[in-house]
């Protein structure tokens, strides 16, 4: 439901949208930018903006923007940077009334992972610029993105837990890049100085993730401002928290980490905060002892489990034994295997190597002997003759070789152009018997309407006509009757072809019913088998033919029911006639399937 009393100028930018094409639409949402700068903070007429921009759907049309391509934005980072900014001022403060639901669910977790996406594409961009210039620019866009970010958790604190779950934000969380990282780690301190409680709210995989990230850039970094705000994390984090505190302590994940951090440089700009997060890791002497005490139950646990392991191992040693053996020996059976089939196949080379020195030496010596033969002046023509024999016989099994190479390569074309050729001659056949149809029984519509270009073009071949074809004289009185006739013809035909298609629809759906009439009777089962209605089923609609049926049935029942000598000399092709007094019956009785009652 649209809001009365909309800011003309919020009408105004949703019209250009909704008018201007996809290109055009980022640059006529950075307007927004202006109508929220200068509207007070605070003040109603500012919520009653933002109000008329989330009614108006411009929120989305800023969220559908920022998921698309950088490249394919206008303005490229400038435009993208300016509407992170008009979406998280718009979001926060915002009373989304009857769509609360789909506004906190779905639009709020959306806009947070595509300001963390946006991210992750200017880290990219950044690490892959080689200019400076460059690196400067795209590190401001990427600290308003980020700022963008902090509004938008500052105003909905529920989407902390979404973004440190995120995995966009663990990718930028683990930037080697100094300015990066260090935005990144000052975004995450402030995060947690708004609500730290979402932090113990996440799964244990990205608890985790974040203090392994946040230790390694504490003592792999060598830049101060990094290791600074890795030191105030981990401060912060143990102080708010108890269970991160005990992780700390007595995970073995960070075993040592009091004595690295005790190593670290002193004098600095963080030794405050690195001796009082020292100072926490320390425990007291109860926690020693507890944690002594705990070492040894768990010391007694693990030498009773590796004791029982090893007894279960000892019981399983005979057949472990047994099984080493076994494949020992085969193993070395597939070897002597392999070995002698090496042996027998180097045999084998050499024999054929043999075979082929015999036979190239005996056709050397057959060469020989026929070149004895040869007179010596056709030596260099005999020789000329064996060059262009092989010279063709190469070329014989190449050009082989060549078009069975290609047969097999265009086999699939082959296949899919007849198959082509197959489908094009039926679809072409299918559309002819559907043209035919539409013209056979196509209705008539008329005289379409001369234009008067037409009826000009007309007259003049009519007058290039009469000019070639001078004929007899003919009064304005006789031309006008014969117009008349022609025009009463005309009528006559059109509208005897209308009586004549109708004519020709009832023949077809009278041939139509004697066929399916035909096709009953032929199916018919005999008297002594129908029951129930079944010979209702088979009674004439024609009276005419009700009367014919019954005349032939009484007909062949007085031929029956006659005496033998009235039957002699008949042949089985003569009628037998009927006085019509018997035929006087009420035509009910017969068979008339399907008539309407009179």
């Amino acid at each position: 439901m649209k809001p009365t009393g909309t800011d003309p100028r919020i009408l105004s930018i949703a019209a250009e949208v909704a008018k201007s094409p996809e290109q055009n639409v980022p640059v006529i949402l950075l307007k927004l930018k202006e109508i929220i700068n200068i509207t007070p903070l605070g003040s109603s007429e500012l919520k009653k903006i933002k109000q008329d921009i989330y009614c108006y759907d411009l929120i989305q049309y800023c969220l559908l923007v920022l998921s698309q391509d950088c490249s394919r934005i206008q303005g490229g980072w400038t435009t993208i940077s300016q509407l992170t900014q008009i979406l998280s001022h718009c979001c926060v403060g915002l009373e989304p009334g009857e769509d609360a639901e789909e506004f906190y669910n779905e639009l709020l977790p959306s806009a947070a992972e595509n300001f963390l996406f946006l991210g992750r594409q200017l880290q990219t961009c950044f690490i892959n610029a080689a200019k400076a210039e460059e690196k400067d620019e795209l590190l401001h866009f990427f600290q308003i993105v980020t700022d963008s970010l902090f509004w938008l958790l500052g105003g909905h604190v529920e989407l902390i837990q979404n973004v440190l779950q995120s995995d966009h934000f663990l990718h930028l969380l683990q930037a080697d890049n100094v300015q990066i990282g260090s935005a990144v780690m000052m975004m995450l301190q402030n995060i947690l100085q708004i609500n730290s409680g979402d932090l113990l709210r996440i799964g244990r995989k990205a608890l985790y993730s974040i203090l392994d990230e946040v230790i390694f850039k504490l003592f792999s970094t060598p830049s101060p401002v990094i290791r600074s705000t890795a030191t105030k994390l981990l401060l912060l984090m143990a102080e708010s928290h108890q269970e991160i505190l005990i992780l700390l302590r007595q995970s073995t994940c960070y075993k040592g980490l009091r004595s690295l951090l005790s190593k670290q440089e002193t004098g600095t700009e963080f030794s405050q905060e690195l001796r009082q997060l020292v100072g926490l890791l320390c425990p007291t002497v109860c926690q020693e002892v507890e944690e002594q005490k705990l070492h040894q139950a768990a010391c007694l646990i693990q030498a009773y489990w590796k004791g029982f392991q090893t007894r279960k191992r000892l019981k399983k040693l005979p057949s472990a034994v047994i099984a080493l053996q076994r494949s020992f020996r085969s193993k070395r059976t597939k070897m002597l295997l392999e070995i002698n089939r090496q042996k027998e196949e180097e045999d084998l080379k050499l024999r054929l190597q043999l075979q082929r020195q015999r036979a190239m030496r005996l056709s050397r010596e057959l060469r020989l002997s026929m070149l004895e033969i040869v007179h010596p002046g056709q030596v260099e023509k005999h020789y000329r003759e064996m060059e262009e024999k092989s010279a063709l016989i190469i070329q014989k099994h190449w050009r082989g070789y060549r078009e069975r190479k290609n047969f097999h390569q265009q086999r699939q074309s082959l296949t899919e152009y007849k198959a082509a050729v197959t489908l094009q001659r039926a679809a072409l056949k299918f559309l002819a018997k559907c043209h035919k149809k539409k013209k056979l029984f196509a209705s008539w519509r008329g005289l379409q309407e001369l234009t008067d270009a037409r009826r000009v073009e007309l007259k003049q071949q009519v007058d290039d006509y009469v000019r070639r074809h001078l004929g007899s004289p003919m009064s304005d009185v006789v031309s006008r009757e014969l117009h008349a006739q022609a025009q009463e013809r005309l009528q006559h035909y059109f509208m005897g072809r209308a009586v004549e298609e109708r004519a020709q629809q009832h023949r077809e759906a009278l041939m139509a019913q004697i066929s399916t009439n035909v096709e009953q009777l032929m199916k018919a089962p005999s008297l002594k088998e129908a029951e129930g209605k079944e010979p209702e089923l088979f009674l004439s609609r024609s009276r005419p033919v009700a009367a014919k049926a019954k005349q032939a049935h009484l007909t062949t029942l007085k031929h029956i029911q006659a005496p033998w000598w009235k039957k002699l000399g008949e042949e089985s092709g003569d009628e037998i006639d009927v006085p019509k007094d018997e035929l006087s019956v009420e035509l009910e009785t017969l068979f008339i399937g399907g008539t309407k009652p009179p």
